[in-house]
């Protein structure tokens, strides 16, 4: 008996503790808190995982109007991963200090640039300049134990997304060799002018959460891409690409490999821009052009891409926090200050760069030229879809199915499993690190939170993040592509 009434007066003290101390936790959050022994007799309650995965089940779908044909273009490659430290340690490369390169020219260049972005858990992409070095180390790294091959580069990763919807005709174009033809899916139409007689190869550097090398420790799984690629950093594809657009009459464009000619320098990315604002430029604009941006060093080079050249020509972006971020600090947008984000990027934050980038360079004011209305932000923890008024349908759905993927394939998996996936994103957040802002909260039964700013609409949900990845690379174009898959534009056309 004193067992029990020790028990309760225990429990009665920490529920007091735990709703005194921290009264601002919403009710809808409460509720999933568990209170072993307080009700015996009913079922154990849902985790916040759990009621989250149920509630994408429930609430996802597809929109009315879908696409029948999206093209695809214009960077493939092969990738080989394999274990960044386990390369590293192979090639005889001591660790040491972490500095970051905007090209690679050594394999101290590769070392410290790996530590640098290894030591905050980020993603990058860097080239490297010279060819016979970058051989020797693709060599060392197909032959490490464990090294694996599979489908790379943006524009066939999200076609192979795309490509796992039957109804959905799905067109590649990119530098295409023999193995990596022999990996697409069998339903992606590859143009015979896009096949070539040799692969490009990608490495791709793996680290796990936690992972040590010398003093550096990764605080969460990411990967650190580099390559020698000629042909996709020249964007070699991209003229037979807008050419194959009128017999095929895709109702969807979607476009990456931009961040591919940094590394060429500043003569050709400069003349070989021009030109693929020319070829973007003759694509009909009754069709939606999707632009997914990667990992970028040049701040000129982006404000080429963000101000005068490519993003005003597209209706949708999709990018990750360190490209957020550094689009701001090229353009001076809001936050530009920050060096870096601290641990998940403040939700506030990302929605004011947001705000910003449909403002200054899209069609947030119905008289601007611009035709960028959608932007998809994705983070480790949460999603936003943020979408001008009127001209993009069924998002909700679009922001959790992006988040439901990553949840799943970062996991190796076809669904989520709870038992393998962990909550980190903000329970309670704001709409603006400035004034004014709304005090905003999660709901987990209704895992997207709306809010809006002037005609901007910002759709926000949490990602379950696996707790052991299997494999990063991808991600980001498998949640754009799924993003995609389960939006519907609509009038009035920003077009």
């Amino acid at each position: 008996m004193w067992r029990k009434a020790s028990a309760a007066a225990l429990l009665a003290l920490a529920v007091g503790y735990f709703y005194y101390g921290s009264p601002e936790l919403p009710e809808h959050i409460l509720r999933y808190v568990s209170l072993p022994g307080l009700q015996t007799s009913a079922p154990p309650p849902s985790s916040l995982e759990e009621v989250i995965s149920s509630a994408w089940e429930a609430l996802i779908t597809l929109p009315s109007r879908q696409w029948s044909k999206v093209a695809v273009g214009v960077n493939a490659c092969v990738d080989v991963v394999v274990s960044g430290v386990g390369l590293l340690q192979a090639l005889a490369v001591d660790p040491g200090a972490g500095s970051d390169h905007e090209v690679l020219h050594s394999k101290e260049d590769l070392k410290e640039a790996f530590i640098h972005y290894m030591g905050r858990g980020a993603a990058a992409e860097r080239f490297f300049s010279d060819q016979e070095v970058f051989h020797r180390i693709a060599r060392a790294a197909a032959e490490y134990p464990g090294a694996k091959l599979y489908v790379g580069g943006n524009a066939a990763l999200i076609g192979q997304k795309f490509a796992t919807y039957p109804d959905l005709m799905v067109l590649l174009c990119g530098p295409v060799g023999p193995k990596l033809h022999e990996m697409l899916d069998e339903q992606i139409v590859v143009p015979p002018e896009s096949l070539q007689e040799t692969d490009e190869y990608h490495l791709i550097l793996e680290y796990k959460a936690g992972e040590q090398w010398g003093s550096t420790q990764a605080p969460q799984a990411n990967r650190f891409i580099f390559s020698h690629d000629v042909s996709n950093g020249g964007m070699s594809s991209l003229e037979t690409f807008v050419a194959s657009l009128e017999e095929f009459q895709p109702d969807l464009v979607v476009l990456s490999g931009l961040h591919m000619m940094e590394g060429q320098g500043r003569a050709l990315w400069e003349q070989r821009l021009k030109e693929a604002v020319a070829a973007i430029a003759d694509i009909p604009r009754d069709i939606p052009i999707h632009l997914e941006l990667a990992s970028l060093t040049d701040k000129d080079f982006m404000n080429s891409i963000m101000q005068e050249q490519v993003m005003p020509l597209v209706s949708s972006i999709g990018l990750n926090e360190q490209e957020l971020l550094f689009l701001s600090q090229a353009g001076a947008g809001p936050h530009a200050e920050l060096p870096a984000w601290k641990g998940v990027p403040d939700v506030g934050r990302v929605s004011d760069i947001l705000l910003w980038i449909l403002e200054r360079h899209g069609r947030s004011d119905p008289s601007s030229e611009a035709d960028l209305t959608r932007v998809h932000f994705h983070t480790l923890a949460y999603h936003i879809l943020a979408t001008v008024e009127g001209h993009w349908g069924n998002q909700a759905a679009a922001v959790m199915a992006g988040a439901r993927v990553a949840s799943s394939q970062a996991c190796g998996l076809r669904s989520v499993d709870v038992g393998k996936v962990e909550l980190r994103a903000p329970l309670e957040f704001s709409s603006s690190h400035g004034e004014p802002r709304e005090a905003l909260s999660l709901d987990p039964a209704e895992p997207v939170t709306v809010w809006r700013r002037g005609n901007v609409t910002f759709h926000f949900t949490p990602v379950l993040v696996c707790r052991h990845p299997l494999r990063t690379v991808g991600l980001g174009d498998a949640i754009s592509a799924e993003g995609l898959v389960y939006s519907e534009a609509r009038g009035p056309q920003p077009f």
